[in-house]
């Protein structure tokens, strides 16, 4: 068994590192948002034209975006959706709603001091991890069938 994971959520921590690292070795494929964050910002304006509104500059932006977005949630087995303590992540959120209506299985990664503030998103989701490293182990047992250690 082969599966596609989409990695969503907080770009500022190496979190998606930690887990692609974690998974060498297991047949996992992984798809992202873009995480330069000057690039998803300004996307649409670099693409389709300036915008004197920083509404419809986030907006142009947001549309490129949801592009990839969309392609990778709908193309995936498995969505993670990490939520960081720096931000609010409202598109995270978003995008744990749209693989909910997908029906994908959903790992969200959130801090503990998070859980009321994202109790529906996690009981939408397959399992609540807090650390990369438990991620990495929910893959290799969906996998392999071992447990960890």
């Amino acid at each position: 068994m082969a599966l596609k994971v989409y990695l969503s959520g907080e770009i500022h921590t190496d979190w998606r590192e930690q887990i692609i690292e974690g998974c060498k070795g297991l047949e996992v494929s992984f798809g992202a948002p873009v995480t330069d964050h000057d690039a998803s910002d300004d996307c649409g304006v670099a693409v389709l034209g300036a915008e004197e509104n920083k509404y419809w500059h986030d907006h142009k932006g947001a549309m490129v975006n949801a592009i990839r977005t969309r392609k990778g949630i709908a193309d995936a087995d498995v969505v993670v959706v990490r939520f960081g303590d720096k931000y609010k992540q409202w598109n995270a959120a978003f995008d744990a709603g749209y693989a909910a209506a997908l029906g994908k299985s959903i790992i969200v990664l959130s801090p503990p001091e998070h859980q009321h503030a994202l109790k529906e998103v996690h009981a939408a989701a397959l399992a609540v991890a807090e650390e990369p490293r438990q991620v990495v182990e929910i893959l290799n047992y969906v996998l392999t069938g071992k447990l960890p250690g």
